[in-house]
């Protein structure tokens, strides 16, 4: 099995989530996964630690975002910021065909639902941090975060199903609905 052959890690990617669709995640094997890409095992070592990481690896998004977080203008609410940044996830996203069979596979099993949690909340610390940079006590950070969060996930699953949307409209749109649900609260909260 050549080394050479370009896009080794892609080819890893794509044949894990082919068999993880197919016979599971828990019965598919590195072996297998290698095997399938026209790799060896120690080639898929080199690029990832363990099968779960296949769809986890890389800080691409959290990178992304977090330089979105930090290049708005500093007079921009904390929230507005983060939802601004959200929205352009989508320009690091692999395709959507990827994302949703990634997303079905993640949802059928426990282990990568668990990595998947971990995962967000690795980038939620991190762009909790790129608002305490600009100023936002470390509490109000992370409920900021959290709103944020739930704002992206509605948008993001929206923007799966769609191909007509884009992500940043979903994103506004998912924060509309959530002022509108809050709303009510408002008079009545002190």
């Amino acid at each position: 099995m050549p080394r050479w052959e370009s896009n080794a890690q892609g080819r890893l990617e794509q044949a894990a989530l082919e068999l993880f669709e197919t016979q599971g995640f828990e019965r598919t094997t590195v072996a297998q996964i290698a095997r399938a890409a026209g790799l060896t095992e120690r080639s898929f070592y080199r690029y990832f630690p363990d099968k779960r990481e296949v769809l986890f690896a890389g800080n691409e998004l959290e990178t992304h975002l977090v330089a979105q977080v930090e290049a708005v203008d500093p007079g921009v609410t904390p929230i507005e910021a983060l939802l601004t940044a959200l929205g352009t996830a989508d320009e690091i996203f692999s395709s959507r065909e990827f994302l949703r069979r990634r997303t079905r596979v993640i949802a059928a099993s426990p282990a990568l639902a668990e990595r998947d949690l971990i995962k967000l909340a690795d980038i939620a610390r991190a762009m909790g941090r790129a608002l305490e940079r600009r100023g936002v006590e470390r509490g109000e950070a992370r409920l900021i975060i959290d709103v944020a969060v739930a704002i992206s996930r509605r948008a993001t699953s929206r923007w799966l199903a769609d191909p007509d949307a884009t992500l940043s409209e979903l994103v506004a749109q998912a924060a509309a609905e959530l002022c509108e649900v809050v709303a009510p609260l408002a008079p009545t909260v002190r």
